[in-house]
């Protein structure tokens, strides 16, 4: 089969980033990644072009590293708290996934993370500290720290005292009579 060098213009999954000479088969090049602006076959001229191409890809990769640092910090910073439902000996009722974690730091802190980012190799059943590594960029993750509360312990106190009151009234009604 026939391949062709092409000079990428943007990063493509898989293939390279910007400013990448990369051979491919010719009918990719031609259908795919010609029409659509992607990449330019290579020639004198365009090669010109990769050093714009790569200074360009310079900057985004700072930017992109400057806000995955400030948002690692961020996420350092942040601590939640999650109640769940639990049973008589305190056992959880269902687990925690990364998906709840990640609403969470949407809903909390305003800080948006794909599931995927989160490094939790099975869903959490223990109540208590966690501590969760977040990969925010290639090269930056950060620690997560969050805590799993019981729902029912407050709901058992509340429940425990009304109980107790509620004896106590007709106890002392009778004394009255």
């Amino acid at each position: 089969m026939a391949t062709t060098e092409i000079l990428l213009l943007e990063p493509i999954n898989g293939l390279g980033v910007e400013g990448e000479s990369v051979k491919v088969k010719a009918g990719y090049a031609r259908n795919f990644l010609l029409p659509r602006k992607k990449a330019v076959p290579i020639t004198q001229t365009n090669r010109k072009q990769l050093e714009a191409l790569l200074k360009r890809r310079r900057i985004r990769e700072s930017d992109e590293l400057d806000k995955a640092k400030s948002q690692a910090a961020a996420i350092s910073e942040t601590s939640l708290t999650f109640t769940v439902k639990t049973g008589e000996t305190g056992k959880m009722f269902g687990a925690l996934t990364a998906k709840d974690i990640v609403d969470r730091l949407a809903e909390t802190a305003d800080i948006h993370l794909n599931k995927k980012q989160l490094h939790l190799a099975t869903p959490l059943k223990t109540l208590g500290q966690h501590t969760l590594t977040v990969k925010v960029h290639s090269e930056v993750s950060a620690d997560l720290k969050f805590e799993i509360v019981s729902e029912t312990t407050d709901q058992t106190e509340g429940e425990t005292t009304e109980a107790a009151s509620a004896n106590e009234e007709p106890a002392g009604k009778s004394e009255k009579n």
